[in-house]
């Protein structure tokens, strides 16, 4: 798979020459096989004293993404696998063999032969296997936040030796606490308007997520399944730490409450209690409900707020697109977890009210979204 002009690949012998000097002992690559993302690389090591045959390189990828410049995304990655490493002594992630003093190139821990949580729930639906691999992903995430509480300083140190200025350490930034303004004033413009009321509530739930308490923790940044790699046998591993930051830790949670960007569906309460269960053994405030669950209807009801900016792409597609019926999903999801939790009672009706309107205007989307199949998959 050839990668684009853009991607500026590394050599062999930057690699041997980083790895070399890491190890203390000569490296040498026999081959470099390309992954499914370009700037994500295998390399097979021929000569490796002290490192396993195989490793990951990831270099710069072309741009960045979100609020993140690519240099930031690897700069971020470089301190999130070290801080995890080295300073929670978890192992959760990826191992860092070796990292440029850029941060521009990482040599990573190849965790073959597990696979993407994600492509094994797209490949076999949601078996009894698979909803234990999802509750292992949930416990992973619960016991990072867990284990960041209050170390917050420690992991924005690193982030400062590797170059991150101090007005970009704030995770504040985050789709959650401010790209959700998008999707508010698209929704407006599409014709359903938040109600005063309505807004007041989402007002509510971001000032909850912009200030965490003590549930401010460090989260990946994308708690989703296909950042999550099992081999159906235990000792899965959370992956892709690019947009990794301090943030609301139920904000790590949602994707087990609303569905994310793949699915039509998601497994319900099981996954939410296992983050629950492994948040509150640093974090009491967890078990408290009121408290929980406001801050994951919070977190959850952002999220959709955010997603609504689709709204006026979707109507311009063709019936029967699964986008559509994710769309009527997502709002509905959204409103279940409020209701379940008894809180923002306005932002609920609103999203019950603009599930019905598009609903009448998709009649293709007139399904029962509560009886769709947990991890449905979404056809593009």
């Amino acid at each position: 798979m050839p990668a684009p002009l853009d991607v500026a690949l590394p050599t062999s012998a930057e690699i041997e020459a980083l790895l070399t000097a890491s190890v203390g002992a000569r490296t040498t690559i026999e081959r470099i096989e390309p992954l499914h993302h370009p700037w994500v690389l295998r390399a097979h090591l021929a000569e490796a004293t002290g490192l396993p045959e195989t490793v990951i390189v990831k270099c710069l990828r072309p741009e960045g993404y979100g609020l993140r410049s690519a240099e930031e995304l690897t700069r971020c990655e470089h301190a999130a696998l070290a801080f995890i490493a080295d300073d929670l002594c978890l192992d959760l992630a990826p191992g860092l063999h070796a990292a440029s003093p850029d941060s521009r190139l990482l040599v990573l821990e190849d965790l073959y032969p597990r696979s993407e949580l994600a492509e094994l729930l797209h490949r076999d639906g949601h078996t009894p296997a698979l909803d234990a691999e999802l509750t292992a992903f949930a416990s992973s995430m619960g016991e990072l936040a867990a284990a960041s509480v209050g170390r917050a300083a420690l992991f924005n140190a690193r982030r400062t030796a590797l170059g991150t200025g101090a007005d970009r350490l704030g995770d504040w930034e985050h789709a959650y606490t401010g790209l959700w303004r998008n999707g508010l004033a698209r929704a407006a413009a599409f014709g359903v308007p938040l109600p005063a009321a309505a807004e007041r509530d989402l007002e509510a739930a971001v000032a909850e997520l912009a200030d965490p308490g003590p549930f401010l923790a460090l989260t990946n940044g994308d708690p989703e399944s296909h950042n999550f790699l099992t081999g159906l046998s235990g000792g899965g591993r959370l992956i892709d730490f690019e947009g990794a930051g301090f943030r609301h830790a139920l904000t790590a949670a949602t994707s087990f409450a609303v569905p994310g960007p793949d699915w039509l569906g998601v497994s319900g309460p099981g996954q939410v209690e296992a983050f629950r269960r492994a948040l509150a053994r640093t974090v009491p405030e967890a078990e408290d409900d009121q408290r929980f669950g406001f801050g994951l209807a919070s977190a959850s009801m952002v999220w959709v707020i955010m997603r609504t900016g689709r709204l006026k792409t979707l109507d311009a597609r063709s019936p029967g697109n699964d986008s559509r019926t994710q769309m009527v999903a997502l709002l509905e999801s959204g409103a279940r977890t409020a209701e379940a939790h008894r809180v923002l009672p306005h932002l609920a009706a609103w999203c019950r009210s603009t599930a019905a309107l598009l609903r009448r205007r998709w009649p293709d989307t007139d399904i029962d979204t509560a009886a769709v199949a947990p991890y449905t998959w979404r056809e593009r």
